[in-house]
């Protein structure tokens, strides 16, 4: 009898642990980062002309994260061709590139030279005409 009663509470917490582990498996799909294009990521060089092509043909998809100080960081993914090569521009959306990226896309642009001054922390991108 001991053994019946033994048997039918593991039986009882294996359901109740699998119903847990479901749950937590959906928790996870749900919480999972979007997926984003695999694609190799955009580098500058300091102090030298990029010449890139952005792909306006669908909302650039955003990346959320926290900086080393803890503050909230959203960079936009800008898919962009940097000769045959199809790569990925992740640009910060208070960056005041980003605004003027938009605001030329809007009017029809789609090339860009970019000259990068500065990096890391200091880095500053320049629309060159």
């Amino acid at each position: 009898m001991n053994e019946e009663i033994k048997e039918t509470e593991l039986n009882l917490e294996d359901e109740g642990m699998n119903k847990w582990l479901e749950e937590e498996a959906e928790t996870l799909n749900l919480n999972q980062p979007p997926k984003f294009e695999q694609l190799p990521a955009l580098k500058f060089v300091e102090n030298k002309i990029t010449e890139i092509d952005i792909n306006f043909g669908k909302p650039f998809q955003k990346y959320t994260t926290n900086n080393q100080n803890g503050v909230t960081v959203i960079k936009a993914i800008i898919p962009s061709r940097v000769g045959a090569e199809n790569k990925i521009w992740w640009l910060n959306v208070k960056n005041p590139i980003y605004r003027e990226v938009v605001d030329r896309g809007l009017k029809g642009q789609r090339k860009f030279k970019i000259l990068q001054i500065g990096n890391q922390n200091k880095t500053q991108y320049k629309i060159v005409e």
